[in-house]
């Protein structure tokens, strides 16, 4: 069993689903990822919500879980499982997106990224999961399907 988290920033088009759709299908049906770990802040992030309810349906043993930095003021239907993680309890809310961010990559075996620029922490935890020696899948015309790590 092998899992699988995003990073990205919070605006991206709509045309990334396409690209999204094809690696995520490549992960499930050559890599053997069967959980997926996605955070709920900005359009990536639905992005990937949206393209996973979708690949359940296809992919009925795949596990697809929204987690929170910390709690929605009010419940959304994200059609997903949700969790908090534990211990996040414990962490300021100013550091609570960064804290749940490192929990993901902590529990995820490969990454998918959608990064345009160098600062801010989508291209932070991208730059990380590369440092741990993850499988990385950056989104984009020439980059889709193919793992990337600095090792």
């Amino acid at each position: 069993m092998s899992a699988c988290t995003f990073f990205g920033h919070r605006d991206c088009p709509a045309s990334i689903r396409s690209s999204l759709y094809a690696v995520l299908i490549r992960l499930i049906e050559t890599e053997g990822v069967t959980s997926f770990f996605v955070g709920n802040q900005g359009a990536f992030d639905a992005a990937v919500q949206s393209v996973l309810r979708d690949l359940q349906f296809q992919y009925p043993d795949i596990t697809c879980t929204v987690v929170f930095a910390y709690m929605p003021r009010q419940p959304e239907p994200y059609g997903l499982a949700t969790m908090l993680p534990e211990g996040i309890e414990k962490v300021p809310k100013r550091f609570a997106i960064s804290w749940r961010n490192r929990w993901m990559l902590d529990h995820a075996d490969c990454v998918v990224t959608y990064v345009t620029h160098a600062w801010g922490g989508a291209a932070q935890f991208a730059t990380r999961a590369r440092k741990q020696g993850k499988r990385v899948y950056p989104l984009g015309e020439e980059s889709v399907g193919h793992p990337q790590t600095d090792k």
